[in-house]
C-alpha cells in the first residue's frame, strides 16, 4: 500500500480508465474529476476510486476540486491532465468560438489544474504533473487547426514547467501520443491487431515515468503503435 493519491482531470473511458485500474492496483487513492461524472459510475465502483464533478477551465471549479479532493484523499502526488477539445473543417469555415473553446479546454485548463498541483507539490518537494498531448502536438493536420493550437500550447506549457520545476522536484512530463487508443468493441479491423495503442499500455508507460529516478528524468514521451507510420 501507498500514501499516494492520484488526481485523473478529464476522466472518461479508454486511457483514463486504464490509468484510474493501474493507480488503484498499486494502492494510490484515485480521484477522477469529469464534468459529466455519472457517466463514470462503473469506472468509479472498479477501482474505488472518487469522482468530482468539474470544469477545468473555470478557476473557481478548480480549486474546489483541489479543496475537496484533498479534504477526501490528500494533496495529490501524480496529476494528469486528459481533457481536450477540437472543432474540425476548412480553415475559412471554423466558428471562431468553437476555436476560443478548445483552447479553453485543451490549454487554458491545464494551465489552471497544473498551477493549482504545483502549489501543493512544491512545499513537500515531489510529485509528478503528466499532460495528454497527441501527434497534433508536433505536427499541425489540415482542417484541425484548433487541435494543433491547444495540443501546441499544451506542450509549450509542459516545457515551460519541467524546466522551472523539475529543479524543484516536480515532476512535469507530456506524452505525445502518436495513433488511435484502442477502445472496447473497436470495429476498425483494417488497422490490424496492433493498430492502435493499448491503453492498459500507455498507464504503465505514465506510471513508469512517476517512477523515474530523479537523476534521469524524461519530459516528453512518444507513444504510437509499432506499425504506425512517422
Amino acid at each position: 500500500m501507498t500514501n499516494e493519491v492520484a488526481l485523473i482531470v478529464g476522466a472518461g473511458k479508454g486511457l483514463s480508465a486504464s490509468l484510474a485500474r493501474a493507480c488503484a492496483k498499486r494502492g494510490m487513492k484515485v480521484a477522477l474529476a469529469a464534468r459529466n461524472v455519472e457517466k463514470l459510475a462503473p469506472l468509479l465502483a472498479d477501482t474505488g476510486a472518487k469522482g468530482y464533478t468539474c470544469d477545468a477551465a473555470q478557476l473557481p471549479a478548480v480549486q474546489q476540486l483541489y479543496r475537496a479532493v484533498g479534504a477526501d484523499l490528500g494533496a495529490p502526488t501524480l496529476v494528469v491532465y486528459n481533457a481536450s477539445a477540437r472543432a474540425r473543417g476548412p480553415f475559412v469555415e471554423i466558428d471562431p468560438a468553437q476555436i476560443a473553446k478548445s483552447l479553453e479546454v485543451t490549454a487554458y485548463g491545464a494551465f489552471l489544474v497544473a498551477q493549482e498541483a504545483a502549489k501543493r507539490m512544491l512545499p513537500a518537494g515531489r510529485g509528478s504533473i503528466l499532460f495528454t498531448g497527441a501527434s497534433a502536438s508536433v505536427k499541425g493536420y489540415a482542417q484541425s487547426a484548433s487541435f494543433a493550437m491547444g495540443k501546441f500550447a499544451l506542450r509549450g506549457l509542459a516545457q515551460s514547467m519541467a524546466r522551472e520545476l523539475a529543479p524543484q522536484g516536480i515532476h512535469v512530463a507530456h506524452f505525445v501520443i502518436d495513433g488511435g487508443i484502442g477502445q472496447p468493441g473497436e470495429t476498425r479491423a483494417d488497422r490490424g491487431a496492433d493498430g492502435f495503442l493499448d491503453p492498459d499500455a500507455i498507464a504503465q508507460t505514465y506510471l513508469h515515468i512517476h517512477d523515474q529516478p530523479r537523476s534521469a528524468w524524461t519530459w516528453e514521451v512518444e507513444l504510437r503503435p509499432w506499425t504506425e507510420k512517422f
